[in-house]
């Protein structure tokens, strides 16, 4: 079985003035949840044989703060093809993935993310739980049961969705 994790990038700065958005850098809160969330992904024994994300600075900073969390080095290969990719451009990405990778974990933006994890899961709590919002530095773990390439509709099982604030609830909306 194959398990794809998505991970939505942590909350950036928009304060920061940065030219482009490609440049945005995340802001505190962003680096405590991403980090939070990783620590968490280690508690549940989660890991990976391949990272594919965005190049995007915010993208980058959530992947250092993740892996802290973690405990572990990640190496992500970076696909600009991801920089606020729509979701049939994210299927073609994971549809492509090599079939030596079990666990993968895909990191970008929203809403490519949420739709992605929308499209490939079947029914059930968790899936309404995306539909209803995929924060930022939020984790969907999809199992899906044969190889990348046949990933499509209803195809996977969402067996997590998590949230910085399940996690840790000052990292909620109503808090800073």
């Amino acid at each position: 079985m194959k398990t794809l994790t998505l991970l939505r990038h942590a909350k950036s700065g928009w304060d920061d003035p940065v030219s482009r958005d490609f440049d945005r850098p995340l802001n505190a809160k962003g680096a405590r949840a991403a980090e939070t969330m990783g620590r968490h992904l280690r508690s549940l024994g989660l890991a990976f044989d391949l990272v594919v994300a965005s190049p995007a600075v915010r993208v980058q900073e959530t992947l250092d703060h993740f892996a802290t969390g973690l405990g572990e080095t990640l190496a992500p290969e970076w696909d600009r093809r991801l920089y606020l990719a729509s979701e049939a451009t994210l299927l073609d990405v994971v549809r492509a993935l090599p079939d030596s990778a079990e666990r993968v974990l895909l990191v970008g933006h929203n809403p490519g993310m949420e739709e992605l994890a929308l499209v490939l899961a079947g029914a059930g709590a968790l899936r309404e739980a995306v539909e209803a919002k995929f924060p930022t530095a939020s984790v969907a773990v999809l199992e899906i049961g044969a190889g990348w390439d046949t990933a499509t509709d209803g195809t996977a099982t969402l067996a997590h969705f998590i949230r910085p604030r399940d996690v840790d609830p000052s990292l909620g909306p109503d808090f800073g």
